[in-house]
């Protein structure tokens, strides 16, 4: 299952200067992943899950990686520690957040990592980002294309394209 392999990942960050680490987040990932060639807007989203929180920033990149999947998810996890991410608990406010949602139509099923990401497909603020940059991409087990989850999803929560007040 080695090989060059195109990879998706969501990032999002809901605390300080949330775009300091999306872009702290894509320097890793281009460093020791894989050579990021897309990346989507960055989109504002209020929090899923545990709702008392900032608003989110979501963003999705991709590209290609010689790595395998364990191995992108752990470099994923040192990357989230370098830009300050605390694991405490689940769906709690974070400085930045890196998930493997496709490494192209590999499927893994394994205790550390599932993929594609088992929640991706229920998300708006994953399935917007998603669309925007490979909406005919087909996800492997439901056999839909991103733009056809994107129709069919019933997530309420809004997603905006977020604009910068730095730029």
């Amino acid at each position: 299952m080695h090989g060059r392999a195109r990879f998706f990942i969501l990032l999002g960050s809901n605390v300080g200067q949330r775009e300091e680490y999306l872009q702290g987040a894509i320097a890793g990932i281009g460093r020791q992943i894989g050579g990021v060639d897309t990346i989507s807007s960055i989109y504002e989203t209020d929090a899923w899950g545990k709702m008392d929180q900032p608003a989110f920033l979501n963003q999705v990149v991709s590209g290609y990686s010689e790595l395998p999947a364990m191995e992108i998810m752990r470099i994923a996890l040192k990357i989230e520690e370098s830009l300050g991410r605390k694991r405490e608990q689940k769906w709690e406010p974070r400085t930045i957040d890196i998930d493997l949602l496709f490494l192209d139509d590999q499927v893994v099923d394994d205790s550390q990592l599932k993929l594609p990401h088992p929640m991706l497909h229920l998300r708006k603020f994953t399935l917007v980002p998603l669309c925007e940059i490979f909406p005919e991409f087909r996800h492997p087990i439901l056999r839909k294309s991103i733009s056809s989850l994107l129709a069919e999803l019933r997530d309420p929560l809004e997603v905006r394209v977020f604009h910068s007040s730095g730029s």
